[in-house]
């Protein structure tokens, strides 16, 4: 019986050819990528997709009648400066996600059709894109890793991730004044282009103001990666003479969002200090931040996929007594302020998701403005909400 691989296992390939099939209850676009070992294609034409098919020692096979897309690894034909292919999933409907759809992932012989083993990734949100498994070199030997990690931003967010450059495609020329009359015939359907969303945004530009909902990379050109970040929470009664004991908390998710830890008053540091609460603030008086989280990125378990930060009313006043709730991040080790979000609305609820921090596939960390109201005065009541929205 063939044994299915769960998030992040990997097992060594007995076919020199494999066909990577990615099924759904919904039609599916399957492309792959071939990466270099900086993680990143060495040119555009290292994306295999449908109006791409063909890439050295990768291929795309569309999907026809009940036979589903794919792609397929001729191992002995990938350059030897390829060090890993990965296996793209996206759904045909751009304005759909992968929630309530479970995609599977079926790893063939190329050769001979016999199944060497499945994937499914769990619990699939508002994901749009998804990279399913990698097929990847170790030393002499080709492995398969299962992946699973999805992209809200869609296709888009997995070019910017790996450096595909997603343009605008060139406008059609211009009818001609006249042309001789012909018969109507129907056009065959156009394939659906690339995604021509903006790249995400970085730091090249110096600080970043966030709105609800948008979202930044913490990389900067040129720049070694961020090691520690601050990330600092302020608040204001909004009224005068009130004290107001609001609560900021850190909760760490793996890859399958399931609670892995959580920083808060109660519990001042984990993962051996690489998260740390620097105290509990009573009032919410006073200028400038009222609580920080020291995160040290780069001692984090490899198992850490993202981290939420919450804020609580542990007295029991909702938001709409409270004025000038913000965040902002800090590389910690210069004090740079890096990115604030101003929370502009207040809703009558104890809690706030205020932002969270994803690690994507590639070792890149992105934070996103989130700034939802639920019901929990202490940090044990956010994590539910906290999963749903990463």
């Amino acid at each position: 019986m063939t044994e299915a691989l769960t998030p992040g296992a990997n097992a060594p390939l007995t076919a020199a050819r494999v066909t990577v099939e990615v099924t759904a209850p919904q039609r599916l676009d399957v492309s792959g990528l071939l990466l270099s070992a900086t993680g990143k294609v060495r040119s555009d034409a290292d994306l295999v997709f449908y109006n791409a098919p063909r890439g050295p020692g990768v291929s795309h096979r569309p999907a026809t009648g009940a036979i589903p897309d794919a792609i397929t690894v001729d191992t002995w034909a990938v350059p030897a400066d390829v060090a890993k292919v990965l296996v793209v999933a996206s759904l045909d409907d751009p304005a759909a996600s992968f929630a309530g759809v479970e995609p599977t992932a079926t790893v063939r012989d190329a050769d001979t059709g016999r199944v060497l083993t499945t994937f499914t990734p769990p619990r699939l949100g508002r994901e749009k894109a998804l990279v399913v498994v990698e097929v990847y070199r170790r030393g002499a030997e080709w492995k398969i890793r299962a992946v699973g990690q999805g992209y809200a931003e869609g296709l888009a967010g997995i070019a910017a991730d790996f450096g595909v450059s997603v343009d605008e495609p060139p406008a059609a020329p211009p009818m001609p004044a006249y042309a001789p009359a012909a018969p109507a015939a129907p056009a065959p359907p156009a394939a659906p282009p690339m995604p021509t969303e903006p790249p995400r945004v970085n730091l090249d530009k110096g600080r970043v103001s966030l709105v609800k909902g948008g979202s930044v990379s913490l990389v900067k050109t040129g720049r070694p990666p961020l090691t520690s970040v601050r990330m600092a929470l302020g608040w204001e009664p909004a009224k005068r003479g009130r004290n107001i004991d609001l609560d900021a908390s850190c909760i760490a998710f793996d890859a399958n969002r399931e609670r892995l830890e959580t920083v808060w008053f109660m519990k001042l540091n984990v993962f051996n200090g690489a998260i740390q609460h620097t105290g509990d603030n009573l009032t919410g008086q006073g200028a400038g931040d009222d609580e920080a989280i020291d995160v040290h990125l780069d001692g984090l378990p490899a198992e850490v996929c993202g981290l939420v930060f919450v804020v609580n009313s542990f007295s029991g006043q909702r938001f709409t007594e409270v004025k000038d709730a913000y965040c902002r991040l800090l590389d910690a080790t210069s004090g740079e302020e890096l990115v604030r979000f101003d929370l502009t609305n207040a809703e009558p609820h104890t809690g706030v998701v205020m932002c969270k921090l994803i690690r994507h596939f590639n070792g890149e960390w992105v934070m996103t403005a989130i700034g939802e109201f639920v019901d929990a005065k202490t940090a044990r009541g956010m994590v539910k909400p906290s999963a749903a929205l990463l």
